[in-house]
C-alpha cells in the first residue's frame, strides 16, 4: 500500500511539474537594461573576467549564500528522512 503511494504522489508531482514547465514563458534575450550594465562593468567593478561570477558572487553574494543554505538544509533533511535506523 505505501509503495502505491509512493508511487502516486510521484506521477502526480511529474505531472504538476510538467504542467508548470510547459506554462513557462522567456523573455527577449538583452531586453534589460541591466543586462548591459552588467555586461560593461562587471569586470571592472568585480575583477571577474566572467560576468556570470561577478554576478553570483559579487553583486548577489548574499542571496548566493541564502540558497547554498537553502540546498543545504534539503539535502540534510531529506538524508535524515531516508536514513536507515538500528533497532536496538
Amino acid at each position: 500500500m505505501r509503495r502505491r503511494l509512493s508511487i502516486v504522489l510521484t506521477l502526480l508531482t511529474v505531472m504538476m511539474l510538467g504542467v508548470i514547465v510547459t506554462g513557462l514563458s522567456f523573455g527577449e534575450p538583452g531586453a534589460a537594461p541591466m543586462d548591459d550594465y552588467f555586461i560593461e562593468n562587471s569586470q571592472s567593478e568585480s575583477g571577474a573576467n566572467n560576468v556570470v561570477t561577478a554576478v553570483l558572487f559579487d553583486y548577489r553574494g548574499l542571496d548566493t549564500l541564502g540558497e547554498a543554505a537553502v540546498l543545504f538544509t534539503a539535502a540534510l533533511g531529506t538524508t535524515l528522512i531516508f536514513r536507515r535506523r538500528r533497532d536496538d
